[in-house]
């Protein structure tokens, strides 16, 4: 375990090696938007007619390894409830992401966040 977090704090610390106050601010941000502490707004838009088709809303993390033309987003509804939307994209449907409230993150330092409960599996006994 000890070996693990040395290899992750060395990677980190390799990685923000020479990146731009700007590189780790949006780094940050992303990583708070991951875990549900950012209000977004996401439109997704229809280029041939210009009409906006669906728009969600509320502390949505968008999927990181979706497949080529699809999205997955997903919102914290309230506490431990969230919603998953699968979208399907195409070359005349296209989405952006705003983000609706300002957030204070700190440009000099990588953000860390580990989760026991994600590194110690729950397991059910039948």
């Amino acid at each position: 375990m000890k070996k693990l977090l040395f290899c992750l704090l060395l990677g980190v610390v390799l990685v923000g090696a020479g990146c731009s106050d700007a590189d780790v601010a949006s780094y940050n941000l992303s990583k708070d938007a991951d875990y549900f502490k950012i209000q977004r707004r996401i439109v997704f838009y229809n280029g041939i007619n210009g009409e906006y088709m669906l728009t969600i809303e509320g502390r949505c993390s968008l999927g990181n390894q979706d497949p080529s033309g699809q999205l997955s987003v997903t919102c914290k509804t309230g506490e431990d409830q969230y919603k998953k939307h699968f979208l399907g994209l195409s070359d005349n449907v296209t989405y952006f992401v705003e983000q609706i409230d300002a957030k204070n993150v700190d440009a000099n330092h990588y953000k860390v966040i580990f989760k026991p409960s994600v590194i110690i599996p729950d397991i059910d006994l039948k």
